[in-house]
């Protein structure tokens, strides 16, 4: 993100002021009243929703004293899986049966499932879990598009879509018990408006442990598979989001069988452009 882009960049993000939650507009270090919370703005047209997001921006600062992830309760987190050709070959490795993700990869249908309710989701800096009856966990770097009642792109976020890999790995069928659990999901720090950035999207990925990096990777939304307006068109095609939606939009960044996550290590997640999500790791369950 360039300096003039930094200077009119407007990020969303759910604040808490004085006991009360609302949604602001940061402009460089300033918290502006937005007025509405994030399922108004995704329920106008995009032109009534980029004139609110700039309308906010030249309010009055406020202060904060906590940032909390950047959705509502009404919205759904859901994520597209395989969308590139080191997620398929991860999915190969890690599986029994590799063919359902060789079939997934090349046809038209893509893989989408629900990953998060809004309440289940957590923010940057806070920690993101593991589970305890897993062996083999990794986080997922991904960008999230943020999609409005009509399943337009009104922004974008960054994600991790954490997840077990022995568990999907074991039988396809527990996918949810790999990806659906308590903080497997965050998202943050901000929402960037969609008119204030393109893509594609470089996105980077460092996983530390005991404050030395042990594993980091780099990739770019243009080796997708699938477009992002796309995805966006085959996860409203059969469901009706009111209140708009996330959907994260798969890895390329995929660590090797030799490493898993650890409760103690950290996920800083880059997208340029976009924002740094970096999360701290508990193990979760029993």
């Amino acid at each position: 993100m360039n300096d003039t882009t930094k200077r009119a960049a407007l990020a969303l993000a759910r604040v808490r002021s004085g006991g009360e939650v609302l949604w602001t507009v940061r402009s460089s270090d300033a918290y502006a009243p937005l007025g509405m919370t994030l399922s108004e703005l995704l329920r106008l047209s995009r032109e009534d929703a980029r004139a609110a997001v700039e309308r906010a921006s030249a309010g009055t600062g406020i202060r904060v004293d906590a940032v909390l992830a950047p959705v509502d309760p009404a919205q759904e987190v859901w994520a597209a899986g395989v969308t590139y050709l080191r997620s398929r070959d991860g999915r190969i490795e890690e599986a029994t049966d590799g063919d359902p993700y060789d079939r997934v990869y090349v046809a038209e249908r893509p893989e989408l499932f629900f990953k998060a309710t809004g309440i289940r989701v957590v923010a940057d800096g806070d920690p993101v879990g593991v589970r305890a009856d897993s062996t083999w966990d990794v986080p997922e770097p991904e960008l999230g598009l943020v999609l409005d009642s009509r399943g337009e792109i009104f922004g974008y976020v960054p994600g991790n879509d954490a997840s077990s890999r022995s568990i999907e790995g074991e039988n396809l069928l527990y996918l949810p018990q790999a990806k659906v659990y308590t903080a497997s999901c965050a998202l943050g720090p901000e929402i960037v408006p969609a008119w204030l950035v393109e893509a594609p999207f470089d996105i980077a990925m460092t996983i530390s442990r005991g404050g030395e990096p042990v594993f980091e990777g780099t990739t770019s939304t243009d080796a997708m598979a699938r477009t992002l307006p796309d995805l966006a068109d085959w996860l409203f095609r059969g469901l009706d989001f009111p209140d708009g939606a996330i959907v994260l939009t798969g890895t390329g960044i995929v660590p090797g069988a030799d490493f898993t996550l650890m409760p103690g290590d950290e996920v800083a997640i880059r997208i340029a452009g976009v924002g740094t999500l970096t999360n701290p790791v508990i193990r979760v369950g029993h």
